[in-house]
Parts: structure tokens; C-alpha cells; sequence
């Protein structure tokens, strides 16, 4: 029996971090803001990748601090932190030995950051998530997304066409083979136990890919819960829309009809989870000041959580590596009115 569906139906309320060099950006490029996704800013802006790489040579976040990151979460009621390890546009947040391309190899930082946060969960007893992006990747030119560039997105387009403009040429499995499974196995064996593996915007991914990536995570840590956002039917527990805050009221021991909601099939174990965002960006965004207000934070837990649902908020961390100051003073507000009757 997976000890984790048990934990995870429990746990509630979590905090998700989207740090990368999009942070470094903050929301602005040569005098023009991104949309209100600071961590699409590379996609919306169609900024070359030549050009973007640039941003590894300032990216020395030294105030960032583990420790103080998970004490914050731990502070705030949080029961997991689930980190960005590699984003759309590439660059991976740990050690990866498949690519270098990441924090430690490419920046003057030189630290797993991932390493010194799975550390810091495990003295704190605080469960550690893993977010991936599986499908995108604008510095592969292989990466995924060319196939669905007629859908809306939050840049430009789901691929990366600026670099890589002859479409017909792409073939996402050479990405996927080359770089993205193994990356996930690197993720999957090096920081210890991964209790959620949250992967991110499905576009490209056949069937057999999906389950190839299900079936490596399984075998390299077994109790990890699969989020639904892998894409083709496979997973364990089901990812809302963003900021998804269902209006689905309960009776007396009336369920609710998890059918209706995003699409989705129910979790096989009745897992439920929304990822939401402290403003309007996933990415740090010097122009987002539209914070939500620790009612409202509350209002929402209390909310979801009542539904059977998880609370996974999102911090976007500064350049710096530090968590902007109106977000955790709003998230430690929210726990105190917790405590609060209604």
C-alpha cells in the first residue's frame, strides 16, 4: 500500500516555488513587460536563446536560504514543497549531468539548490515535490509544442520558433530521449524520497511516452503520486486548472462529481489538488504587486479543503533567492486567521 495516498489526502496545504533565470527578468525585457506569466517572459518576448543565456552570468542568488524557506512553509501550515527543477525555457535547477545547462555548471552560483532544499525537507520532516516540465523546452530545438502553436498559450507559441523556425524538422523524441527522461531519472534518483512528480502542460507527448515517464518514476521511487498534468490518461492524482477554486457545495454525505471538474477522469484514489499563485505570475514579476489578501488565502483553504482538495500555493523567489516580502507576509497572516472562527 502506497503510505503516501494516506498522507497526501491529509496534508491539505502546500507551497510550490517557480524560481529560474526568468526571475532574474522579474517580468521586464529591453523595456517591455511580459504577460502576466513573468516566468513565460523568454516565449512572449521571443528573446533569443543566445541572448537569454546571458542571464547564467548574473544568476548568483546569494541570499537564497533553504532552511529559512522551509521553516517559512512549515510556519505557514504547509505540509510539502513541490520545486521547480526545470522550467519551459530549459535551464535546470540542480546538478543535472545530462545537460549543463543548469544552476551549478552555468552559473556563478555553483550550488544544487535542489540538493540543499530536498536537505532541508528532510531534517524539517516536510515532504519534497518535484515539478518538471516534461513537453517544453526552448533551449532544445527539438523541444515540445510544435504541434499545438494554433492554441492560445501564455507566450508567443508552445515551441520555440524564433530559434528554431523549420517546424517540419522537429522531432520531439530525440528531446525526450536525449534530455528529458533522462533528467527525470537524474530528479527521481539523486535527492532522496519524491513524494508528488508534478509535470506540466502535456502537448506532445504520445501515449507510450507518458507511460514510459510514469513507469520511471514508479520504478525509482515507488510511492511517489503522479500528478495528472503527465499527460495521456496516466496518473494518481488529479492537477485542477490553475487557480481552479470549484463553486461545488457538499451535503450531508453527498460527494462531489470530480467528472464535471477540468476534464479529468477521477484520481483512482481520490487525491485532488489546485496549484494557484500568490498574485498573477508563477515567476517572480516586479510589476505584480496584485498580492492576494490572507482572507482570501484563508477563505480558499478552508474552501478546497472542505471539497477533499489540496491547496498548493505558489512563491515565486526573487533573483536573489528570496521569498518577496508582501508574499510571506500575507501567507503568515492567512495562518493566523486559520486559528480564527469563522
Amino acid at each position: 500500500m502506497n503510505s503516501n495516498i494516506e498522507w497526501f489526502k491529509k496534508a491539505q496545504y502546500g507551497m510550490m516555488i517557480h524560481w529560474g533565470l526568468y526571475s532574474l527578468l522579474a517580468g521586464e525585457y529591453n523595456g517591455r513587460p511580459s504577460s502576466n506569466y513573468a516566468e513565460w517572459i523568454q516565449s512572449n518576448l521571443r528573446i533569443p536563446n543566445k541572448e537569454y543565456a546571458k542571464l547564467t552570468q548574473a544568476f548568483n542568488p546569494i541570499f537564497f536560504d533553504a532552511e529559512k524557506i522551509v521553516a517559512l512553509a512549515q510556519k505557514c501550515g504547509m505540509k510539502y514543497l513541490v520545486v521547480t527543477t526545470k522550467h519551459h525555457d530549459g535551464f535546470a535547477m540542480y546538478h543535472s549531468q545530462v545537460d549543463r545547462y543548469n544552476i551549478y555548471d552555468a552559473s556563478p552560483f555553483h550550488r544544487d539548490v535542489l540538493a540543499e532544499l530536498a536537505a532541508a525537507c528532510r531534517r524539517a520532516g516536510l515532504k519534497l515535490g518535484l515539478y518538471y516540465s516534461q513537453d517544453l523546452d526552448w533551449h532544445d530545438p527539438n523541444g515540445g509544442g510544435y504541434l499545438t502553436n494554433d492554441l492560445e498559450s501564455a507566450g508567443s507559441s508552445w515551441d520555440n520558433n524564433w530559434d528554431f523556425q523549420d517546424e517540419k524538422s522537429k522531432d520531439y523524441a530525440l528531446c525526450f530521449n536525449n534530455k528529458i527522461l533522462p533528467q527525470v531519472r537524474e530528479i527521481m534518483s539523486n535527492y532522496g524520497e519524491i513524494a508528488v512528480a508534478w509535470f506540466d502542460v502535456p502537448m506532445t507527448l504520445s501515449k507510450q511516452q507518458s507511460q514510459e515517464l510514469y513507469a520511471t518514476v514508479k520504478r525509482l521511487q515507488p510511492d511517489c503520486l503522479v500528478n495528472s498534468r503527465l499527460g495521456n490518461g496516466k496518473y494518481d492524482y488529479v492537477s485542477l486548472g490553475d487557480n481552479e477554486v470549484p463553486d461545488v457545495k457538499t451535503a450531508g454525505n453527498e460527494k462531489v462529481d470530480y467528472n464535471a471538474l477540468n476534464g479529468f477522469k477521477p484520481s483512482p484514489y481520490g487525491l485532488y489538488e489546485t496549484a494557484a499563485t500568490m498574485n498573477n505570475s508563477w515567476g517572480f514579476s516586479y510589476r505584480d504587486q496584485d498580492w492576494k489578501r490572507p482572507q482570501q488565502i484563508c477563505q480558499t483553504r478552508k474552501h478546497l479543503n472542505s471539497l477533499g482538495i489540496n491547496y498548493l500555493l505558489n512563491v515565486g523567489l526573487d533573483g536573489l533567492g528570496r521569498v518577496p516580502m508582501m508574499a510571506e507576509k500575507n501567507l503568515l497572516a492567512a495562518e493566523k486567521l486559520m486559528d480564527k472562527k469563522d
